[in-house]
């Protein structure tokens, strides 16, 4: 079990960026697909990116063109680069650590995994 501790979350206005992170302690982090999920109020979580560990991503079709994310296996730690954000990217971010290979973001997958407490992104003028 891996244990996930995010930060970068804040208030931002509409076209602003943000940079997350999320630190990962524990041995098995090399071993396993990171990435960041979100939960808006009254919506279900949904998948934002995940990066496999040869480099392989996958992100949420709201987020592309838009959102960055990358990791850095020797620091234990993931970004998420967010761009031009928009209103309803508003949510509570959570990092995620799964034991996916690069050839299984390929395929859909269900949320599973180890889990950080979430940090608020908060997109308002």
């Amino acid at each position: 079990q891996l244990q996930l501790v995010e930060s970068g979350g804040g208030l931002v206005q509409p076209g602003g960026s943000l940079r997350l992170s999320c630190a990962a302690s524990g041995n098995a982090f090399s071993l396993n697909a990171m990435g960041w999920y979100r939960q808006a109020p009254g919506k279900q979580r949904e998948l934002v990116a995940m990066i496999a560990r040869g480099g392989t991503t996958k992100y949420g079709d709201s987020v592309k063109g838009r959102f960055t994310i990358s990791r850095d296996n020797a620091k234990n730690t993931i970004w998420l680069q967010m761009d031009s954000l928009k209103v309803e990217d508003t949510a509570v971010y959570y990092c995620n650590a799964a034991p996916l290979d690069d050839a299984d973001l390929a395929y859909p997958f269900t949320e599973f995994g180890s889990w950080g407490q979430g940090t608020q992104v908060t997109v308002s003028s």
